[in-house]
């Protein structure tokens, strides 16, 4: 029987997010999330969706042409099929991203892959499904992730790089329209955190409420 996922969207646009941000990229986004964050921007993708073969993502996505793919959701983790859908496209020459919450066991993913993993804040009412044990499986490819909604959230963040060795680069991302890009820039500078600060440039090119771009 053929290995099939749940697909909410295949599509190519500018990576928004990321070390990567900037760089032409195709999505695969798929169906469905155990997390609910307050701040969530995809809850289209909890639900909707299509199966799909993974030979047939692949086939989509080669036609595409482009050599950086990212694998999203919902929360990728939860099918599966996703692990060697990841494999099969690395094995193609793809660099492939994983952006995942960090929610689930991230230890099985090919080690090519670069993980995009979050750390929930307080902020986005799921703090308590962090698995803290995936920060041992990150190593200086991956990229971690915080996404800050306030000054509490920030602190948390700050803690957490406190007590634990982050190999790769961090991220901090502030949620979009609830905590002002300067703000956030001026709490990182003042205390001189050695972080990288983005922000979603799809949102600024094609706005907020956009799909598939």
């Amino acid at each position: 029987m053929a290995e099939t996922l749940v697909i909410n969207e295949i599509f190519h646009s500018i990576q928004g997010e990321s070390s990567y941000a900037g760089l032409p990229c195709v999505f695969v986004r798929l169906t469905a999330c155990n997390l609910r964050c307050t701040w969530c921007d995809t809850t289209y993708s909890f639900h909707e969706g299509k199966p799909m073969t993974v030979g047939d993502v692949i086939v989509k996505v080669l036609e595409y042409d482009c050599p950086l793919v990212e694998i999203t959701g919902g929360e990728p983790l939860l099918q599966p099929n996703v692990l060697p859908l990841m494999t099969r496209l690395c094995d193609l020459g793809k660099h492939v991203l994983l952006e995942t919450s960090g929610s689930l066991d991230v230890s099985r993913v090919d080690p090519r892959v670069v993980k995009i993993m979050d750390l929930k804040c307080p902020g986005s009412g799921e703090e308590g499904k962090n698995i803290y044990g995936n920060l041992r499986h990150l190593d200086k490819k991956d990229e971690l992730k915080f996404v800050i909604a306030d000054r509490a959230d920030y602190e948390w963040a700050k803690q957490k790089l406190a007590e634990h060795k982050i190999p790769g680069t961090v991220l901090f991302a502030p949620v979009w329209e609830k905590l002002a890009l300067k703000e956030l820039a001026d709490w990182i500078l003042a205390d001189k955190l050695p972080v990288r600060m983005q922000t979603q440039w799809h949102k600024h090119i094609w706005g907020a409420a956009a799909r598939g771009v």
